[in-house]
């Protein structure tokens, strides 16, 4: 059975950094692409970064590139999201996802694309 479990969420200070981890088991965490999304009442799951399992190839939305870092530690199954000079704006339901089908980060931005989503952790920037 397919398990994502993420940690590491909570509340922080505009300017501070948090780090999210993504526990994977049930699957051949080489072969899938993971992925991280947010979102906030009223508004869609929107896509933040994806790291490739299988080369560590990443890709970012516009609004975290150069704050957001993604990658994972394959030998512990999990993926990561570091999280730098945070804003208020990034104040969110986090969610990691396994993509579906394929171990890089293409169309990743696309919620349907994943079959498996953890939890979900809350991560508050207070200004």
């Amino acid at each position: 059975e397919v398990h994502l479990v993420e940690s590491g969420g909570g509340s922080v200070q505009a300017g501070g950094s948090l780090r999210l981890s993504c526990a994977a088991s049930g699957f051949p965490f080489d072969d899938y692409a993971i992925s991280w999304f947010r979102q906030v009442p009223g508004k869609e799951r929107e896509g933040v970064a994806c790291v490739s399992t299988s080369d560590g190839s990443t890709d970012y939305a516009g609004s975290v590139k150069g704050r957001f870092t993604a990658y994972s530690e394959n030998a512990k199954k999990t993926a990561y999201l570091e999280m730098n000079s945070l804003k208020p704006e990034d104040t969110a339901v986090y969610y990691c996802a396994k993509h579906m089908v394929l171990s890089h980060c293409k169309w990743w931005r696309a919620t349907y694309e994943h079959d498996y989503w953890g939890q979900g952790i809350q991560v508050t920037v207070s200004s």
